[in-house]
């Protein structure tokens, strides 16, 4: 049978013996066995509660009190059913309670009742006690831990594999700490079960020895009772060890060393403590009659241990340990980590820490972290940690977004406001400013004003709630430049678990992974998410079997994901669109040009300059009203159409009339023309003669 199988089945098969023992009588030389086994297994336990670095590399002992106890009452029945039957019960019991005691009734008595008052009064009720704490305290300390834990991972200190890690020990330690409280009642019950099993040997045996077998009274008393005391200190010793090695397991703080190692180098860390009772010591000397010469030994001995300590020692002990532990300081690895750019940060001025400390309610870590899962459900994409840090050099009540170690964005959060976002805010007194993500009017006004702010119409947005906004903004608008090449192996990896054959036939055969991540780079910069990445790695496969042109293989990944790509813009079925003038979408297919940063567009500065005005004038007054207008263009032209229009106009996509399924009706809220001004004002057709290339990368 395979060790695993033993293993398995160990624990099982000695708790099914042990319910045995309490029903079957078991013969002398096997109960000999098994009070070996007792005591050698208690032993064995305590030596490993000595040795473990931390509590919870002992997770199983609250188990393992629960079945030694029950082991050690089925051999004290064993043994009772034995002494009152036969008047016998093994030799292990018989030494005990003949050679250990010296034969005598009444020392058997006084050590047997110092076992008990010392377990039970001493060690058991500390235990008890400290194990109760213990796991009042861990339970009390468990919030602030999960906490301390979120904050690091939203921070970037730590990975999400190591939070899930630190997660699990917090939860496993108070599962503990709660069973050790528990499993330490276990022990006082068996201190209990031990006085009243002793006291009905004593009774019982006398009662049967006296009236069963017609023994003098003294014979019965001197025969059952050095047995009842014999198979009491039989089972108190293992007993005292088990309870032993509990105190030691509840009072075990986490260490990178065993017990004995650290109370030794605690205790030797210093020369004073030694040499005080080592001259302490040889003072008792002074005391008549008192014997000289253990006190002289054992003085001296601290007196000589001290001088081999090293007072520098202890002082850079710590610190010795941690630099052999860790890199030297000039050491490329140590560097490189160093300078280190962090993707995505958040800086905040020091007036705006209350927004990251929880204990005055700042929950902005944890909306952070949402904001994470919110972003991977919308984009398909894990952004990395957020790292979150004060900057002292910003102005008061500002925090700043940084990408790549480069600021992108700032904003303002004036502690004790809240912004109000609304057309009539001229009676409400703050500190008038714009929303950060659409430019909307609006003032940070005060946080008590809230209520009145929202019965006069406005919109009520808290400080935490507009730095996450922000950032999110942020994050939508450079989603591309956070997938790194690391990232597009993860998402492959993903679909790979349940479609293999898709990403067998992509690559490397077809696509290279950077030739993947620039299509999916592309996606997000033209804000379609990616989250279908089966759908998209598919329709790669077939057309990068007959071209690699970006392009190409961008609009066969959108003409995959259709209808998709507009039903973030319908509106009630109704899709609203803004189209080109037919003469100027000619004008553009005829200038259309390929290149090696995809297709271009030959068209006449002017026209492009007035195609861009008319184009975020149309988006402006569709934002108005609510609506999230789409240009639409003939298939050929949507890619360097697209190049075009993005730097001028952000947050406007750029559809071909075929990718438009998702609506059920389509409503158009202009047409742009190309006419350009003329010298006087008048529009006038556009000149050839002035024509360039206008494309962006």
């Amino acid at each position: 049978m395979p060790v695993k199988s033993l293993q398995k089945l160990a624990i099982p098969v000695g708790i099914v013996m042990i319910i045995v023992m309490l029903v079957v009588p078991l013969p002398a030389v096997v109960l000999d066995l098994l009070i070996a086994l007792n005591i050698t297994g208690a032993l064995m336990v305590l030596m490993v509660a000595m040795f473990i670095h931390g509590p919870l590399e002992f997770a199983g002992f609250p188990a393992v009190i629960l079945v030694m106890t029950l082991f050690r009452l089925a051999l004290n029945i064993s043994a009772t059913r034995l002494v009152l039957l036969d008047g016998y019960a093994g030799k292990v019991i018989d030494t005990f309670g003949h050679f250990v005691v010296g034969g005598s009734l009444v020392v058997g008595l006084i050590v047997f009742v110092i076992l008990l008052v010392i377990q039970f009064v001493v060690i058991t009720n500390g235990a008890g006690r400290v194990a109760e704490v213990g796991a009042r305290f861990t339970l009390d300390a468990m919030p602030g831990k999960q906490m301390a834990i979120d904050a690091d991972l939203n921070s970037g200190l730590i990975s999400e594999d190591e939070a899930r890690r630190r997660r699990a020990e917090v939860h496993a330690e108070a599962d503990f700490y709660g069973a050790m409280d528990g499993a330490s009642k276990f022990v006082k019950g068996d201190a209990i079960a031990a006085i009243v099993i002793t006291l009905v040997n004593l009774i019982g045996g006398f009662a049967i020895g006296v009236a069963q077998y017609g023994m003098p009274w003294d014979e019965a008393i001197s025969t059952y009772s050095l047995l009842s005391i014999g198979d009491g200190l039989v089972s108190q010793i293992p007993a005292l060890l088990l309870s032993v090695a509990t105190g030691l397991i509840v009072t075990r703080s986490v260490s990178d060393a065993d017990m004995g190692s650290d109370i030794v180098r605690q205790i030797t860390a210093r020369q004073m403590p030694l040499r005080v009772a080592g001259f302490g010591a040889l003072a008792l000397c002074l005391i008549p009659g008192l014997p000289k010469t253990p006190f002289i030994i054992v003085g001296g001995a601290m007196l000589i241990a001290s001088t081999r300590i090293d007072e520098s020692e202890p002082a850079t002990a710590a610190a010795a340990s941690e630099e052999a532990a860790t890199e030297p300081p000039d050491s490329p690895e140590r560097l490189a980590a160093e300078i280190r750019v962090d993707p995505l940060g958040l800086e905040l001025s020091a007036d705006l820490i209350d927004l990251v400390d929880a204990r005055t309610g700042g929950d902005l870590l944890d909306r952070v972290k949402a904001l994470r899962r919110k972003i991977a459900g919308e984009l398909g994409i894990v952004i990395p940690p957020v790292r979150t840090r004060d900057n002292l050099e910003l102005p008061p009540h500002t925090y700043a977004i940084t990408l790549f170690g480069a600021e992108i964005a700032r904003g303002e959060a004036p502690r004790g406001t809240v912004l109000a976002i609304g057309d009539f805010l001229a009676a409400l007194p703050g500190t008038p400013t714009r929303e950060p993500v659409f430019g909307l009017e609006a003032k940070w006004i005060p946080a008590e004003l809230r209520h009145q702010a929202e019965i006069g119409g406005a919109t009520v947005v808290d400080r935490a709630s507009v730095v996450t906004t922000h950032l999110a903004e942020v994050v939508h608008r450079h989603a591309s430049s956070l997938l790194g090449r690391e990232d597009v192996r993860l998402l492959t990896d993903v679909v790979k678990r349940s479609h293999p054959v898709v990403i067998e036939e992509l690559t490397p055969t077809q696509l290279s992974l950077g030739e993947v991540q620039r299509v999916l780079r592309s996606l997000l910069d033209e804000g379609v998410p990616i989250r279908d990445l089966v759908r998209i790695f598919e329709a790669l496969s077939v057309r990068a079997a007959t071209s690699k042109d970006l392009d190409g293989l961008v609009d066969a990944a959108r003409a995959a994901l259709d209808p998709a790509l507009a039903a973030p813009y319908v509106v009630d079925g109704v899709l609203h669109v803004i189209s080109l003038d037919p003469v100027l979408e000619q004008q553009m297919l005829e200038g259309l040009r390929p290149s090696d940063l995809g297709a271009q567009l030959l068209i006449d500065p002017d026209v492009a300059q007035q195609l861009m005005v008319s184009l975020a004038q149309h988006q402006a007054a569709a934002e108005e009203q609510n609506l999230r207008p789409v240009l639409v263009c003939a298939p050929q032209i949507r890619s360097a159409l697209r190049r075009l229009v993005a730097p001028a106009v952000e947050r406007l996509p750029v559809f071909a009339y075929t990718e438009l399924g998702a609506a059920q009706q389509v409503r158009s809220l202009g047409v742009v023309s190309g006419a350009a001004p003329g010298p006087t004002g008048t529009s006038g057709p556009a000149g050839p003669a002035s024509a360039i290339a206008l494309a962006g990368s």
